[in-house]
């Protein structure tokens, strides 16, 4: 019996040292948490483990291209985002969701997942409740995402350029972000992660403003952002380092190699997180509109990647 109950964390080191991909890794939690009841809630863990895993992965891009990258993505990034918000206002009022639900989910579908909720929640005064289910339905939809999407970009023909882009400006998660463009190709990777970190930076303006609009309705609804996108000026420092330090690069090597099988470990933590009582709580109308949107959202910017013939 104890050993059943050791399984998940005698998985994670096989997950890490093996030829394990993203997805694999992600499906390998979701199986042992879901199927068979065997979830663990990895704490703080998993978004620190994350953090370090995008910090590494600096070491093996080059810091011309990814500033160029970034610049190149800002209008897109932008465009989504204004979009995202217009959407979310109107799916709200006719799907008839709890504002501030709608206003979380919303939040993390235009910017970054779970990191976007948790830092707009407290800003806005949002409950326990309305945090764990937008929670819950961005990281079924990341699930999702991080399955499906390698699979309709080859289905669509896309460059590795642009499904980088759209993964970028699609999927929720930095996580599920890298781990889907890993699986499709180290070019779509590294525009891939840099336009989704670019796209992580308005957080800060997004978590200002919904404090202001939410002022006075709850106890903490001008608080200030408790979640600061450090780690971009991580991943930005580690790419500058070994692009113009050369003697750097044979180490930068490994540390992208680490950063890889870090991500892997963190994929596997973020399904092994989900329980079926998590998913029973999200309830219909929030998940309907989180997912009515993000279909939206991710038709319209594949649209744009294609019309951009990058």
């Amino acid at each position: 019996m104890r050993f059943i109950r050791a399984l998940p964390a005698l998985a994670a080191p096989g997950l890490v040292l093996l030829p394990v991909s993203g997805a694999q890794a992600l499906f390998s939690g979701l199986v042992l948490a879901v199927g068979f009841g065997w979830s663990r809630d990895p704490g703080k863990l998993t978004p620190k483990l994350l953090q370090l895993s995008v910090i590494g992965l600096g070491a093996g891009m080059n810091i011309d291209t990814v500033i160029r990258t970034g610049v190149d993505g800002v209008g897109y990034t932008l465009a989504c985002l204004l979009m995202a918000i217009a959407l979310g206002f109107a799916l709200q009022k006719a799907l008839r969701v709890a504002r501030e639900e709608a206003v979380l989910i919303t939040a993390g579908t235009a910017i970054c997942g779970g990191s976007a909720i948790a830092a707009v929640g407290p800003a806005i005064g949002a409950s326990a409740t309305a945090m764990s289910v937008a929670l819950g339905t961005v990281f079924v939809l990341n699930s999702v995402a991080l399955l499906i999407f390698p699979s309709i970009g080859h289905a669509l023909a896309m460059s590795q350029e642009q499904f980088g882009l759209w993964s970028a400006l699609a999927i929720h998660d930095t996580s599920s972000v890298v781990g889907a463009t890993l699986a499709y190709g180290p070019e779509a990777a590294q525009i891939g992660t840099t336009v989704k970190l670019s796209r992580t930076l308005w957080i800060i303006p997004l978590t200002f403003i919904a404090s202001r609009w939410f002022a006075g309705r709850g106890p903490d609804a001008t608080r200030s952002p408790t979640k600061k996108p450090w780690f971009i000026l991580g991943f930005l420092g580690v790419a500058a380092l070994v692009t113009w330090v050369p003697l750097l690069q044979p180490a930068g090597k490994t540390i992208e190699w680490l950063s890889r099988r870090g991500l892997v470990l963190t994929l596997f933590l973020i399904g092994l997180g989900l329980s079926r009582e998590k998913l029973r709580q999200v309830g219909f109308r929030p998940f309907l509109f989180g997912v009515v949107l993000w279909v939206i959202l991710a038709s319209v910017s594949v649209a744009w990647v294609g019309a951009a013939r990058i």
